[in-house]
């Protein structure tokens, strides 16, 4: 029986990419850098805000990251004003999380967006009371891959391994789940191919959110 489901953020539940690259072409640009791009910025997030953004110095020519500090305390501002710019759940998301809601399913996120923006993203776009528990990257809390913040998550909802499904659209997220002993579901809609969820060892991938009730409920017949 599943208990618990826990959802990866950007680029599963919503689409931020375009806030994202938002927030990180006005950091380059008040540090007078040259813009990066939709698709280069795809591929840098995922491992938090400081890999992003050392990612984007680096495209933009500062491979020895001289100004990552700078950066790092420009961008924190920025997102902060920016995280919900033009943000939206995918299609499907909203009613699947409600249907899981109503089965008794615990919903849970583990995000690498910082922790604050992370909860602001959530309860803007999904109200406050649709998940039981929402988390981002925050001091004390290794980030994904880590599985120390699915540790948490299960001992808040009271689940084991095996009565959880990990759910998000990047290898970061396939290795978070499997490192913590849990079935994995890859995304397809989000920000990495089909061919990244399988060699991360998804163990199953969906292209429609609905598809994932079909798990909830496999496990409860």
């Amino acid at each position: 029986m599943i208990k618990t489901c826990i959802f990866d953020l950007d680029g599963t539940l919503t689409d931020t990419l375009e806030s994202i690259t938002y927030s990180v072409n006005l950091t380059l640009k008040e540090m007078k850098l040259p813009a990066i791009t939709m698709e280069q910025c795809r591929m840098f997030v995922g491992n938090g805000a400081r890999v992003l953004m050392e990612n984007a110095m680096k495209a933009c020519g500062d491979t020895d990251l001289l100004r990552i500090e700078e950066a790092m305390q420009i961008y924190g501002r920025v997102f902060s004003e920016n995280c919900t710019y033009r943000v939206r759940p995918y299609d499907g998301i909203t009613e699947t999380l409600m249907k899981l809601k109503e089965e008794g399913v615990h919903l849970a996120v583990l995000s690498n967006k910082p922790d604050g923006q992370a909860v602001d993203v959530v309860h803007t776009f999904f109200g406050k009371e649709l998940f039981d528990y929402v988390q981002g990257q925050r001091e004390g809390i290794p980030r994904k891959p880590d599985p120390a913040g699915v540790f948490l998550i299960m001992d808040r909802t009271g689940s084991k391994a095996s009565e959880c499904l990990y759910i998000g659209d990047s290898d970061v997220d396939m290795h978070t789940g499997k490192n913590a002993g849990m079935k994995t579901i890859g995304v397809s809609w989000g920000f990495r191919s089909r061919d990244v969820l399988t060699g991360a060892g998804a163990d199953v991938i969906i292209d429609r959110p609905q598809e994932l009730l079909s798990f909830t409920e496999e496990k409860k017949e």
